[in-house]
C-alpha cells in the first residue's frame, strides 16, 4: 500500500472515530445530563397568541399589516365597512333630540301644574277669609237676633251665607289637591323622559363603541404571525382578521418524568438549547409545574423506556431578554430545555448563558 494512500486511511479512521465519539457523548449528555442535578426534556419554543376579530359582522374594508409585521399595542391594523353603523348612529342622535325636546316639555309641564297650584292655594286663602268673615257676621246676628236687635230673617241669611262659603272653600281645597296631583302626573313624565334621554343618550354611546370596534387595534405589541382575511370578505361577529404572537411572552413547554418534576421548584434555573443553533443557550425560569401527572405525549423523548407519566413544565424567558433580540425570536423551534434540581449546583462549561451578538 503506498504511503499516501496510507496516510488519508488513518486521517479518515480518526475522524470517524472522533465523529462516533462525539456523537456517543452527545447521546450521553441528552439521556443523561450533566449530573444528577439536571434534567431535560423536549419541546418547542411556544409564544402567546392572540386573534385580531370582529366584535360585529361586516366586511373588510383595508388591513394595514401584513404577516411578519411587528406591531406596538393600540396600533391601527384593520377597518370594517361603518356604513351602516354610522346611519344607526345618526338616527340615535336623532332619537336623542327629540328625546331632549320632550324631556323639555315635560319639565315645563311641571312648572304650569306648579303655577295651576299657585293660583288655586290663592283661591283657597281667599276662600278661607271670606268663610272666616261669614262666621264672624253669623255670629254678631245671632248675638242681636237674642237681644232683639235684629231679625232671624238676617240671621237665616247670614248661615247661608256661611254655608255656601264652606261649600267654596272645600272646592278651592279640592282644587289645590288636583292640582297637586296634576304636578305629580308632570313630574312622573318628566321622569320617564328623562330616562328615556338616558336610553337615548346609552344608544348614541352603544353605535358609537360599534364604530369604534370596527377599528381593529393590536391587543399588544407582537408579530403578525398568519393573515387570516381579505379586504372585501365578509365575516361574522368575531371573525378572526389577523394572529398575534405576543414576542415578550415566549417559553418552551417540556414534560419531566414523576420521578424528577418533585424536584423542580418555581423560579428555577433553565437553559435551552435549540436544534436550529445548538452554538447558543438562553437562559430562562420554570414559571408552572403541573400539579397533576398526564400520560407521556408522543412528541416527549424520554433517556430511557417511554415513562407512563410525565409532568408539564414550562420555562420562562426573560422579556426584557427577548427585547434585545426581538428580530431572532422564531416560535416552533424544537430544542431541549434543561432544568437545574440544585441551586447550588453550578451550570457546567456547555450549558452556561451564550447569546447571539
Amino acid at each position: 500500500m503506498k504511503p499516501q494512500l496510507k496516510n488519508r486511511l488513518t486521517l479518515l479512521a480518526i475522524v470517524a472515530a472522533a465523529l462516533a465519539a462525539g456523537a456517543y457523548a452527545w447521546t450521553q449528555l441528552r439521556a443523561t445530563g450533566p449530573g444528577e442535578n439536571f434534567a431535560s426534556g423536549n419541546g418547542r419554543i411556544e409564544a402567546t397568541e392572540v386573534d385580531v376579530a370582529t366584535k360585529l359582522g361586516g366586511r373588510v374594508q383595508d388591513i394595514l399589516a401584513q404577516e411578519g409585521d411587528f406591531v406596538d399595542a393600540g396600533q391601527l391594523l384593520a377597518r370594517m365597512q361603518i356604513d351602516t353603523l354610522e346611519a344607526v348612529h345618526a338616527e340615535a342622535k336623532a332619537r336623542l333630540q327629540q328625546s331632549v325636546a320632550a324631556q323639555a316639555s315635560a319639565q315645563a309641564q311641571v312648572a304650569v301644574r306648579e303655577s295651576d297650584k299657585q293660583a288655586a292655594q290663592a283661591v283657597l286663602a281667599q276662600r278661607q277669609s271670606e268663610l272666616e268673615a261669614a262666621q264672624r257676621r253669623l255670629a254678631r246676628s245671632q248675638t242681636l237676633v237674642r237681644e232683639g236687635a235684629a231679625s232671624d230673617q238676617e240671621v237665616d241669611d247670614d248661615r247661608a251665607r256661611e254655608r255656601s262659603t264652606q261649600a267654596a272653600v272645600v272646592a278651592a281645597r279640592a282644587q289645590v289637591n288636583a292640582a297637586q296631583a296634576a304636578i305629580d302626573a308632570a313630574r312622573t313624565q318628566a321622569t320617564g323622559a328623562r330616562a328615556t334621554v338616558a336610553a337615548a343618550e346609552a344608544t348614541v354611546a352603544r353605535a358609537k363603541a360599534d364604530i369604534d370596534d370596527s377599528a381593529l387595534t393590536a391587543p399588544r405589541s407582537g408579530r403578525v404571525q398568519f393573515r387570516l382575511a381579505q379586504p372585501g370578505e365578509v365575516l361574522g361577529g368575531g371573525g378572526k382578521v389577523l394572529n398575534l404572537v405576543d414576542l415578550s411572552d415566549v417559553y418552551m413547554t417540556f414534560f419531566l418524568p414523576e420521578t424528577v418534576a418533585g424536584r423542580v421548584a418555581l423560579g428555577s434555573d433553565v437553559r435551552i438549547v435549540l436544534d436550529a443553533a445548538p452554538q447558543y443557550t438562553i437562559p430562562a425560569k420554570v414559571s408552572f409545574v403541573a400539579s397533576t401527572a398526564q400520560f407521556t405525549p408522543k412528541t416527549v423523548e424520554t433517556a430511557s423506556e417511554r415513562q407512563k407519566l410525565m409532568f408539564r413544565i414550562k420555562a420562562q424567558i426573560d422579556p426584557q431578554l427577548l427585547q434585545k433580540h426581538l428580530r431572532q425570536v422564531k416560535t416552533g423551534l424544537p430544542g431541549v430545555a434543561w432544568v437545574k434540581l440544585d441551586a447550588e449546583t453550578p451550570w457546567p462549561a456547555n450549558l452556561q448563558t451564550r447569546l447571539p451578538e
